[in-house]
């Protein structure tokens, strides 16, 4: 397949740089004894599971149809958590995860019953201390939901289940930053952690960025599991497929308003959504900061505020001219829409022979379909 002759908008997963970042990661589990279950809230395209499935234990999800997805096209362990089941949640994944952790203690009561014989149990902790760029996304933000905080333990409920998790960080690039919060808490969880079989500590952790100190990472988990005798676990997203994908679009129109705005046949509120978000402006690859041509590059939905960023460029850009937005596997594909009913990008994959292989493409009655199931007379 000639990567020419491909229609944007489209992903583009790299499997080479994919393997770059599996291959740290397996540097990881070898130096600490963690294991690692990929995030599929994060990511979930499963056509690539084979690159990624030999390097990593299972996959954890937030929801029970990530869990079937994990149990289906990954294999490996299966954790299951949710921030808040049903009981149909839980009796739907009870048989087919491996773990199951509640977010709070009255959860775990409840539903314990059903999954008692089935799956090791566990329960989300908030120690109160987070990593993170922004509240939106502070796991330990004021009136936090997410986690039973320290003062609200019942201590007996040590006694009968067999780990816990603990997610508090978000794109967290210093790994002393890490080593400090996992300091607090053993010393605010510590005499409870030491009854238990495992730790998770959720994802977060950006072990796969340039620079990061990978030895000094595996060296503390390995001694917080030898501390409290526990199998450590991390649940890593974006730092298994960071800097791996393109997002490929194309100039359809080019309009001035005091700046000049490429108008692309993308969305970030339809496909790269977090951009949105979090205002986190994205990067073209064939930008120039030192170029002298600036532009807003603008989506062509009808969200008055919807860019992807503002670049500047070394020539003009054309029409029909392509765009690589970088960096765009994590949180984009899993949070696709059909805002505005535009075109959704296909997804494919540059295999490290070079071949593209299509993953995945979609039409109209994809969208169609995704309103209604009736016919429409």
């Amino acid at each position: 397949m000639n990567k020419s002759l491909l229609k944007t908008p489209y992903f583009m997963i790299n499997e080479s740089k994919l393997i770059e970042n599996l291959e740290k990661a397996k540097h990881l589990k070898e130096i600490s004894g963690v294991k690692l279950v990929l995030a599929l809230k994060c990511f979930s395209t499963w056509g690539v599971f084979d690159i990624i499935k030999p390097y990593l234990d299972g996959s954890t999800s937030s929801g029970p149809f990530e869990v079937k997805l994990g149990h289906e096209t990954f294999g490996g362990e299966t954790h299951a958590y949710s921030v808040g089941y049903t009981e149909d949640d839980v009796r739907e994944v009870a048989d087919i995860c491996d773990k199951m952790i509640f977010n709070s203690q009255s959860q775990l009561a409840a539903y314990r019953h059903i999954v008692e014989g089935k799956a090791s149990l566990g329960l989300r902790l908030n120690p109160g201390v987070s990593y993170a760029g922004q509240d939106l996304a502070n796991p330990a933000r004021k009136y936090s939901r997410l986690g039973v905080q320290a003062d609200h333990i019942d201590t007996s409920v040590f006694e009968s289940i067999d780990g816990v998790m603990f997610h508090m960080n978000c794109e967290n690039k210093d790994v002393d930053a890490f080593i400090a919060l996992l300091d607090a808490i053993s010393e605010q969880f510590g005499e409870h952690l030491n009854k238990l079989d495992w730790v998770s500590m959720g994802g977060g952790v950006f072990f796969t960025w340039p620079g990061y100190d990978i030895a000094k990472l595996g060296a503390t988990l390995k001694a917080f599991s030898d501390k409290h005798g526990v199998q450590m676990y991390l649940e890593p997203g974006e730092a298994i497929i960071t800097k791996t994908t393109d997002l490929v679009v194309t100039v359809v129109d080019i309009v001035e308003n005091d700046k000049k705005t490429a108008i692309v046949n993308s969305a970030t509120e339809a496909h790269r959504l977090d951009t949105l978000i979090y205002d986190e402006p994205a990067s073209i690859l064939e930008a120039n900061p030192e170029g002298e041509h600036e532009y807003v590059i603008g989506s062509c939905s009808c969200l008055a505020g919807d860019q992807f960023c503002v670049a500047n460029f070394d020539e003009p850009l054309k029409v029909g001219q392509q765009l690589h937005i970088m960096d765009s596997a994590g949180y984009t594909m899993v949070k696709l829409n059909w805002f505005n009913g535009l075109k959704m990008p296909s997804i494919y994959c540059e295999r490290s022979s070079g071949n593209i292989e299509k993953l995945n493409e979609f039409g109209y009655e994809d969208f169609k379909r995704s309103l209604s199931q009736w016919s429409v007379s």
